[in-house]
C-alpha cells in the first residue's frame, strides 16, 4: 500500500500536507501526533470516506473504494452505543461486502463470524446488546468485525483511550497474535511509550509527515519539537536523557529519549 503527496484541505485549512509513505504486508505501525494533527483524517482517506484534494492512494494495486479488504475500528466516541443491536449482529456487518445487501448470511458466513468472536475473547457475549458491554469489550466487538470482513489493512483511531490496564492488555494480546496472520495494522495512539515499547515502526504525524522509521529514530527531541511545538516540555536529566511531557494530551505523556 502506498500514499502519495496525499493533500486535505477542509475549508481553507489543511488536514494533511503532502503526506507520503509505504506499508508492508504484516506491519504493524504506529500513528502518534497531537490533538488535530491528522491522525483520523488520514484514516479516513485511507478507507475512502474522504478524497484527497491532491495525491494518490493506492491499495494492493486498486483504490481505497476499490478494495473491500480494509477494517476500520473508529474512536469510541464516534459511536452511537445506544442503538438496540446485538455483538453478534455487529459482527455480521464485516460480512456485509461479501454477502451483498439484502441477502441472508450463508453457513460459511456465520462460521467466520464466530470464529471472529471467539479470536477476540467475546464468544460468550454474542447475543449482548452492544450498549451493554464495557469499553473493553465494545472495542473487541469492532476488532472482531474487522476479522469477519477478512481485512487485510486494519485502521484502529485511538482504541486505547479510555481503557483501563487489563482491557488495554488484552487488545495489544490479540494484535500479537494477528501479526502471525500477516494482517498489516496502523493504530493511532497518543501513548508515546506504548509506540515506543510495542510498534517497530512510527509515523509521526502534524499534517505533514514529520518522521517515519523506528522509535530510535522518530522519537527524538528534535523531531518531537517539530510535531508538538508549544505542547512540548523537553528537560534535561541526570542520566543524560530528555523527558518529554505531552501535555495536550489526557492523561500527559512522559517518554525518555536520547539526547539529540
Amino acid at each position: 500500500m502506498t500514499l502519495k503527496d496525499v493533500t486535505v484541505n477542509y475549508n481553507g485549512t489543511t488536514a494533511l500536507d503532502a503526506v507520503s509513505f509505504s506499508l508492508e504486508q504484516g506491519e504493524q505501525i504506529a500513528v502518534v501526533g497531537p490533538n488535530g494533527a491528522g491522525k483520523s483524517t488520514l484514516f479516513n482517506v485511507m478507507v475512502g470516506k474522504v478524497k484527497p484534494d491532491r495525491g494518490d492512494v493506492r491499495i494492493y494495486g486498486s483504490g481505497p473504494k476499490g478494495h473491500i479488504c480494509i477494517g476500520y475500528v473508529p474512536q469510541r466516541n464516534a459511536i452511537d452505543w445506544r442503538f438496540p443491536v446485538t455483538v453478534r449482529d455487529i459482527v455480521m456487518m464485516g460480512r456485509t461486502s461479501k454477502i451483498g445487501f439484502f441477502h441472508w448470511p450463508r453457513p460459511q458466513d456465520r462460521e467466520i463470524v464466530e470464529q471472529a468472536m471467539i479470536d477476540v475473547h467475546i464468544g460468550d457475549l454474542a447475543d449482548r446488546q452492544i450498549g451493554e458491554l464495557s469499553g473493553g469489550q465494545q472495542q473487541r466487538v469492532f476488532l472482531a468485525r474487522a476479522l469477519a470482513q477478512e481485512a487485510e489493512l486494519l485502521l484502529l483511531d485511538e482504541p486505547f483511550t479510555g481503557l483501563d490496564l487489563p482491557s488495554q492488555r488484552l487488545i495489544l494480546e490479540i494484535l500479537g497474535e494477528l501479526r502471525t496472520r500477516k494482517i498489516t495494522i496502523l493504530v493511532a495512539t497518543h501513548d508515546l511509550n506504548q509506540a515506543a515499547d510495542l510498534f517497530d515502526r512510527i509515523l509521526l504525524l502534524n499534517r505533514r509527515l514529520i518522521g517515519d522509521g523506528p522509535p530510535a529514530q522518530v522519537l527524538t527531541a528534535p523531531l518531537l519539537r517539530s510535531a508538538y511545538g508549544s505542547h512540548l516540555h523537553v528537560i534535561p536529566s541526570q542520566e543524560g536523557t530528555l523527558v518529554v511531557a505531552d501535555t495536550c494530551c489526557e492523561p500527559a505523556m512522559i517518554l525518555e529519549v536520547e539526547h539529540a
